[in-house]
This record gives structure tokens, sequence and C-alpha cells, in this order.
């Protein structure tokens, strides 16, 4: 039996949960954000198909979905009930043999052998489907990264193969921020090099890259222009790094104090709901001035603790290093914890 790995994507996940409760929304540009209500400001945390037509796409303000789609039914986060759809998604999968790992609500890489990929592909996504009634995408890949890669290709609700024969012709022309893993900041540096499509990357002398990405990261770079990676899908529970919290305001913050006071606020709620057990050890502090230039700095704790007196000191002085010379649209807090 050969060992593949298939990468489920969901289909516009939230939105498709929320029309599962409200039928009459099926088809209609649905768009999901903050409390709903589109004139506050906040971001869209997804859209479904229909809206998305109209140009609204995740990370969008609310406001800018509003204008691109004045039509659309705005809706509220329900976290608790994606939570919920989200169990019954995974719990159907782990029925399969075998292994599958949880990336988020909405996705997870499974780790099967079968001699027919795309039948078994179709069995999984049609089992989701009859215990959810949700659709799924899924990729097929020798690799997690095609894999990754190809869910993209198989949307909406089909499946994709992306194996190294295949890789040449479909992503050799595209460009290196195809890859995942690759943001525009590190495909402008590529592209500085002249390092311009996943063809050249996958070309380029790894020594070339080390010596502009680091000794590491320019080796791990090169290789996710072949598609080749060694991460194996495990079935371990994902244990987050750190937890943040951030608020945005409806006004925008002017005096220095005023945003001193919201830091603290901030940090003691973020501390207050920390998992049991975990310290931290690094304190970074998010603010995104208007109209939407985002900076951060931290600092580290030295000795890990979960007191809340000392997190609040470290946001502080990381706060210290900002010039709040300009209104601020939102803050936010990250707890980095100490390593288990």
């Amino acid at each position: 039996m050969t060992r593949w790995i298939f990468h489920v994507d969901m289909d516009e996940f939230i939105a498709a949960v929320e029309v599962l409760r409200r039928p009459e929304l099926r088809d209609v540009p649905v768009i999901v954000g903050g409390d709903g209500d589109p004139t506050k400001r906040g971001v869209v945390s997804t859209a479904s198909y229909a809206a998305r037509e109209f140009g609204v796409r995740s990370g969008m303000p609310l406001r800018t979905a509003l204008k691109r789609c004045p039509d659309g039914v705005f809706l509220a986060v329900d976290a608790d009930h994606y939570l919920e759809a989200s169990a019954r998604v995974m719990d159907t999968l782990r029925s399969f043999p075998a292994v599958v790992q949880v990336l988020g609500w909405d996705e997870a890489f499974m780790a099967v052998e079968t001699e027919q990929p795309e039948t078994l592909a179709r069995e999984v996504q049609h089992a989701v489907l009859e215990r959810t009634d949700l659709w799924c995408s899924i990729g097929i890949g020798d690799s997690k990264h095609r894999a990754k890669l190809a869910s993209a290709f198989a949307k909406p609700r089909g499946a994709f193969r992306l194996t190294r024969e295949e890789w040449p012709a479909v992503m050799g022309p595209r460009p290196v921020d195809a890859l995942w893993g690759i943001g525009k900041k590190t495909a402008a540096k590529l592209q500085a090099m002249g390092i311009a499509t996943v063809d050249e990357l996958a070309g380029t002398d790894e020594e070339v890259l080390a010596s502009r990405f680091g000794p590491n990261t320019g080796p791990w770079i090169r290789r996710l222009g072949t598609g080749e990676d060694d991460g194996e899908v495990t079935a371990e529970p994902y244990v987050p790094r750190g937890q943040s919290r951030e608020h945005t305001f409806q006004t925008n913050l002017t005096d220095a104090n005023e945003v001193a006071r919201e830091v603290d606020r901030i940090t003691r709620e973020l501390v207050a709901d920390l998992p049991e057990g975990r310290l931290v050890a690094h304190v970074t502090v998010k603010v995104r001035f208007a109209p939407f230039f985002t900076s951060t700095h931290g600092v580290g704790l030295g000795e890990p603790t979960i007191d809340a007196d000392r997190v609040v000191e470290g946001a502080r002085t990381a706060l210290a290093k900002f010039d709040l010379d300009r209104p601020v649209r939102l803050l936010g807090v990250r707890a980095g914890f100490s390593t288990p």
C-alpha cells in the first residue's frame, strides 16, 4: 500500500455552519466578523462564496466589506458553535484508518495508505457531508506541503492530486508566494535576488539562499521550491507557544495614559485566561495606529511566571518602546510560553 497525505480543508466553514442554522441564507452573501455590525471597526472572519464574488475576503475590515457587498448578511462570530461543528468533522476523519493531525477549526492532515487515493478522498468527503452537512475539499500529496497546496486547487468540493511528478507543471511557473510558508516580505527579498518563480527557487543553490536568509532558513526556503518536506503527520495535540488578546477601539485612543491603562487591562484579562500550568516567558505588545499601520515590541521576563503583576510590568516595558505620537485604533498583548 502506498502512503499518502490528505489535506482536508472545509469549504467556507464558518459561513457554511451559519447557513446550517439559517437555511434561508443559502446562496446569499454571508459575512461573519466582529459582533455582526459592519459599521463598527472589526475584520471579516470568513465570507461565503457568494460574498467572495463581490471581492470580500477574510481579514478585510468590515466597513470595506460593507462597501463591496452592501446587500450582504453580516453575522457575529459564534466561536463555541464553530468549535462544536469542527469537533464533529474531526471525529468523522478519525473514523477512517488514518493518522489525523488537526490544524484548526476547519482543516486537518490525514496520513493514509491506499492504492486509490482519489477514491478514498471522495469517501472521506462524502462521510463528512453525510455526518455534518458540510462540504470539504481534499488535497492529495506525497508530502504535507504538496497536500496543503493541492487542497486550494480542489476548491470547492473537489479532490486534487499534487505529487513530485505533477509539481513542475503545476507549480513551476507560479510566483514564489504561491508556496505555503512564503509571504510577501520573503517573496520581495527573493525577487530582489532575481528569483520570481517556483522553478527559479527550486534551481537556486542552497548556499546562495543561506547567505541571504541564514544557514537553516535558506535551505528550507529552497526545499519549499521543490515541494519536499520531512514533516510527519502526528495525532499529538498541538501545543500552542503562546496566547494573545487584542481589542479594536471604535474611537481612536489619543492619550498615552489611556493607552497604558488599556494595555494593563488587556494583559490582566489575558493572564486570567491562560491555560493552567503554562508560564509566561515573553510579552509582546501590538499597536495598530490610525489609519492602519501596525507595529510590535516585546521583552523577555527573565524567570517564567504566571504572576499577573510581573506580566503587566513586562507589557509596560514593551509599550515604552513605542512612540505614541499617532492615534491608536487597536492594542494587543501576546504571552509567549516557556518550554514545557
